[in-house]
């Protein structure tokens, strides 16, 4: 229940937010919406006289169409044949009184008349509006079809029926395809229409966007609420409920994450006679919660194929995301940002430095914790929890620190505002790190799963999965395979998640005699070399690069080759080779006799290869200048 509370606890932090339009990244508007509140895709817009009257009708185009609505518990959770009508803003089949007279189909019970009634209710009530009473007091009429036929809105066949969906037959009667039927998925009497009130003489605010319809609806709906229960949430006894919202990752998802609508077979397996007994929740909680998520997936939440990834503060909101890479975090910027390479300590140093800003504005003015949230799906109704943690505040900054500071390595794959590529230092973003393991082109379910598997070694300190780290190496390994841009990325990655455990720098430690470093280092030479040699509009990749995965394989034999390949190369080197021949020989000598063999490298020598050309490829100002490397030239 803790999660639970604490989307309550978040949505009481930010009534201020209640009903107020934000724009997703896509343009789409979304808000915190008002208790007993929805949204709904509107086709078709009717406005209202202030007498009462049809004034016009439009077909909404899609990017205007989400519509904040009123809605009931019932209407909330309705399927199928049942009839449970929304307040206000609903189906043609349901607000329109004539639909019957023009040919509307219905099954058991004529939705209109639940409708109406319900909407009297609410305009006879002392919480009604000014423009729930204009609105009811037309429709009360029943010509709702009868106007929007006549402002060509909904079309009829030859016989005066609605159509239910458009054939060639009727262009006859009505031309070219009309817009309605390219919105509505189905029929026409599934078209849902939202309603305003027209004024000539002010400019009126919408009725979806109005406060106090929102007001209205909310004090009308809360004397309907059921008998009070003990709420498992907030400890109190306020009105309860059995039916939860659903819409939580878009307006189309069906999937809820608390239901017991089943009644049948073996549901509480004995133990209980009805669900309320395993647990109940208040109304007003349910409610609160389920806006508070649905409003934090669209403003920061990450969904891939359908899960959601989101983290959170009760009070501040904007927390630093852990899957994200230390480029991305809105941070201070690192002082030292221009150094070329830092050892783990130097950098954690930089990092917390970077976080102290975060961390003293939380501490001062925030006293929330921190949530992180994982939800999926695995049918269309039922949505899970994979993932909750709520931790201290300086503890997940602590986390993030310690991650960005060991999962690190140099990396050059991102691009800073002015569209340049600009070199970080730090962790990979969970979604690159899956790129990384399986191919920019992997299944979003692997994604997915990845994401989720990395969470608890950024938040709780695990180690990071073997197999993850293997299959990245394996790709590393392999440059053939894939285009340069992407190798170096995957490369650099994958010394990211190699250095978690081993814990080395970027700059070269000409003192570790590991053999699967020294080997690294020895392909990282010939690389560089041959790449020396080459005319500077060579593309071609060098033999280094194209026997990579032979190499990490059988490193002796391999070699063997390399250095064959390389002697054309060394010849058109001139004075530079004998920098070159000294440095292969110098690591060389380092391996022992019985080491050089053909026993598969460890992940080290990736290490090992780019820690030494990164060291070749820097502007240095050596003794000899024809030993300079320019960081400039094509790796």
């Amino acid at each position: 229940m803790s999660w639970l509370l604490n989307l309550y606890e978040t949505y009481q932090s930010n009534q201020d937010c209640v009903g107020v339009p934000e724009i997703k990244y896509n343009d789409r508007e979304f808000t915190l919406l008002p208790v007993s509140h929805t949204t709904q895709n509107a086709h078709i817009e009717v406005e209202i006289t202030e007498n009462g009257e049809f004034h016009s009708a439009s077909v909404i185009e899609k990017g205007d169409s989400s519509t904040l609505i009123p809605c009931t518990e019932e209407s909330s959770s309705r399927a199928g044949s049942k009839v449970a009508p929304y307040p206000l803003h609903d189906k043609l089949s349901y607000v329109a009184g004539d639909f019957l007279a023009y040919g509307g189909k219905i099954k058991k019970e004529e939705p209109f008349a639940e409708y109406i009634k319900n909407l009297g209710e609410w305009a006879d009530s002392p919480y009604a509006s000014a423009k729930v009473k204009i609105i009811y007091s037309y429709l009360n009429k029943r010509q709702l079809i009868r106007d929007l036929v006549n402002n060509k809105i909904v079309f009829l066949d030859a016989d005066g029926q609605l159509i239910d969906k458009w054939d060639k037959k009727f262009e006859d009667l009505h031309g070219e395809k009309p817009p309605i039927f390219s919105l509505v998925p189905g029929e026409q009497e599934s078209a849902f229409i939202r309603f305003n009130v027209y004024s000539p003489d002010k400019e009126l605010t919408k009725v979806w966007k109005d406060p106090e319809m929102y007001d209205s609806f909310v004090h009308y709906y809360s004397h309907l609420l059921g008998k009070d229960d003990y709420c498992y949430v907030t400890g109190k006894m306020l009105p309860s409920t059995e039916r939860h919202a659903n819409k939580i990752r878009n307006a189309a998802d069906k999937a809820k994450l608390i239901s017991s609508n089943d009644t049948s077979g073996f549901t509480f397996r004995g133990r209980f006679t009805q669900s309320s007994d395993a647990a109940s929740i208040s109304y007003e909680v349910s409610q609160k919660a389920h806006n508070a998520l649905k409003w934090l997936i669209n403003r920061q939440g990450k969904i891939i194929d359908q899960r959601v990834f989101l983290v959170w503060g009760n009070d501040d909101l904007n927390i630093p995301d852990p899957t994200e890479d230390f480029f991305s975090l809105d941070l201070e910027p690192i002082a030292t940002k221009e150094r070329k390479s830092y050892t783990h300590q130097e950098f954690a140093g930089e990092v917390a430095k970077a976080m102290e800003g975060y961390r003293n504005k939380l501490s001062s003015e925030y006293k929330s914790d921190v949530n992180i949230l994982v939800l999926d799906s695995a049918t269309t109704g039922r949505l899970a929890v994979l993932y909750y943690r709520n931790m201290d505040k300086q503890l997940y900054l602590d986390k993030l620190v310690h991650w960005h500071s060991t999962c690190s390595w140099l990396h050059r794959y991102r691009k800073d505002t002015q569209d340049n590529w600009a070199e970080f230092y730090g962790a990979p973003a969970t979604k690159d790190i899956a790129f990384a393991a399986y191919g920019p082109k992997a299944n979003e379910k692997v994604v997915k799963g990845l994401m989720e598997r990395i969470l608890p070694c950024i938040v709780d300190g695990h180690n990071i999965p073997q197999d993850i780290v293997r299959s990245a190496f394996y790709r590393a390994s392999n440059p053939a395979s894939m285009e340069k841009w992407e190798w170096e990325k995957t490369l650099s990655i994958t010394c990211a998640l190699i250095n978690k455990k081993e814990e080395m720098n970027v700059a070269l430690d000409t003192e570790v005699d590991d053999r699967s470093y020294l080997f690294g280092r020895l392909l990282a030479i010939a690389d560089v070399l041959e790449r020396r040699a080459l005319d500077s509009d060579e593309k071609r990749s060098t033999n280094a690069i194209r026997y990579m995965n032979a190499f990490s394989q059988h490193p002796e034999r391999t070699w063997n080759t390399i250095q064959k390949c390389l002697q054309p190369h060394q010849a058109r080197l001139g004075t530079q080779l004998r920098y070159y021949s000294s440095l292969i020989d110098e690591v060389a000598s380092r391996i022992p006799f019985d080491q050089f063999n053909n026993k598969p490298l460890s992940g080290k020598y990736l290490l090992g290869y780019y820690s030494q050309r990164h060291e070749l490829y820097q502007k240095k100002n050596k003794n000899n200048d024809s030993t300079q490397v320019s960081d400039n030239e094509e790796r």
